[in-house]
């Protein structure tokens, strides 16, 4: 199906670690895709929703620290909120194939809004309890199951096949130029009024998306042809990414590092409190570090355009060691700096494993494929969450954030070998001077190797 003109499907990549997918990304620079009206509006919509959702997350994380004192019930709150992502995701993929996906947001924006004022009124008016986090929490997880594959696939309608690549890191970069300033803005709030503000800004910040998305003109959409209702389409999502080695691997992987070492709520609260015996403004400070980190990522990902799949293994492994020096390190400054890389390669990591993605999928598939995309990277929450909080509450925070750096390091290594090996390339390793000393190289260059050995005995 055509998703609107000149948007042909994206071909499998080629079976080499450098093949790239077609079609080509334009050579605007950086911030090619806000040349494109639809995306600005989009974009700027964004920043002020994604400020509000950053400081919603910090209120919510160091409130219900405050009620119950246990990392364990950050990780519940945690694991509440992705819960619907994790039962009801790929449903959630079908919903967004079938519906036109600009109405379908301004449905989920409303009603996420909603959820941010009604935890607002609740802590504003003293009656908070825990169990009311839990449950706006577990609400907004519901909306986010519909809202997640939408917003992602509705990019490709806004700005096509050509700027996708950037836009997908844009994107990034938008919701992490957010998460340098809503932490440090939740803390001076938390400190001076309380929670309640962030949640009552959070909440009002869904206008501005909402203005942006009804502001838009339609008739610039690169529109998908929506899916007619039919039987077996959950089935044949899964059957279109059990296929494809180039879709099913980094989703695999996004869904490892995922699930155990992305619970920096769980981690940073602890560090925060039980290490450095610190308040909420050090915890939105390590969130603004990691958000610088996070940033940069993005930014370097719009510049480069293409995505290679020695990058993302190679993010995924850099990220996996970083969080473990970060859990050994001894000081509080050093393990403050070690942040802003942690927070660059976990960002390289899920943007780079996204656009490969997205740019692999049939278009008429491509609500199904992200929403399994997003239920692996954030539906392994619920199951990760409670192990990594009740470890960092039986051990301590250090142990705690070692083992997530442990288990992101190996599904690196384990997973890029599988890859390698599904699209026919080995890694090669070469010390001579002059040559490259790693790099991925086809699998027939080593059967020659051994030919031209064999000859010479």
């Amino acid at each position: 199906m055509s998703t609107g003109p000149g948007a042909d499907s994206a071909p499998a990549p080629k079976p080499h670690d450098d093949a790239r997918t077609t079609p080509l990304p334009h050579k605007g620079g950086m911030f090619s895709s806000l040349r494109i009206r639809n995306y600005r509006l989009f974009a700027m919509g964004q920043v002020v929703s994604n400020t509000g959702t950053w400081m919603q997350r910090i209120a919510q994380d160091w409130l219900v620290l405050g009620l119950t004192g246990s990392s364990a019930a950050v990780g519940i709150t945690t694991a509440l909120q992705f819960l619907p992502i994790l039962l009801l995701g790929l449903y959630g993929g079908v919903i967004a194939d079938r519906c036109p996906k600009r109405l379908l947001i301004l449905g989920t924006q409303t009603a996420s809004g909603l959820t941010g004022l009604a935890l607002a009124a609740l802590t504003l008016s003293g009656h908070v309890q825990v169990w009311h986090v839990y449950l706006t929490a577990f609400a907004l997880g519901l909306v986010t199951v519909v809202d997640n594959p939408a917003r992602q696939a509705f990019v490709h309608e806004m700005v096509g096949p050509a700027d996708l690549r950037n836009a997908v890191s844009l994107n990034s970069a938008n919701f992490q130029s957010a998460r340098l300033v809503g932490p440090a803005v939740a803390g001076v709030l938390i400190t001076a009024v309380g929670s309640g503000a962030a949640f009552l800004f959070n909440g009002l910040s869904y206008l501005a998306p909402i203005a942006g998305l009804l502001m838009m003109r339609t008739g610039e959409l690169h529109k998908a042809e929506t899916t007619p209702r039919g039987k077996g389409q959950l089935r044949e999502g899964l059957r279109h990414v059990r296929e494809r080695p180039d879709l099913i691997w980094p989703i695999a992987l996004i869904g490892c590092v995922g699930t155990l070492g992305f619970n920096f709520p769980i981690w940073l609260t602890a560090f925060a409190d039980d290490v450095y015996h610190a308040g909420a403004g050090t915890y939105g400070f390590f969130n603004t570090l990691m958000a610088a980190g996070s940033l940069a990522g993005a930014l370097l990902a719009a510049r480069r355009g293409g995505s290679r799949r020695r990058v993302l293994i190679g993010a995924a492994a850099a990220f996996g060691l970083l969080e473990i020096a970060a859990a050994l390190s001894p000081t509080f400054w050093l393990f403050a700096l070690l942040l802003v890389p942690i927070g660059m390669f976990g960002l390289t990591t899920n943007v780079t494993a996204n656009s490969t993605v997205q740019m692999a999928v049939d278009p008429a598939m491509r609500g199904r494929v992200l929403s399994l995309y997003m239920m692996v990277f954030v539906g392994g929450t619920p199951l990760g969450a409670p192990v990594v909080g009740w470890v960092t509450d039986t051990y301590g925070p250090r142990v705690g954030f070692a083992a997530g750096g442990v288990a992101s390091l190996l599904s690196a290594v384990a997973i890029g070998f599988a890859l390698a090996r599904a699209v026919g390339v080995r890694l090669r390793v070469d010390l001579r001077r002059g040559h490259r000393h790693v790099e991925f190289v086809p699998r027939r260059e080593r059967e020659g190797e051994r030919a031209a050995v064999t000859a010479s005995a």
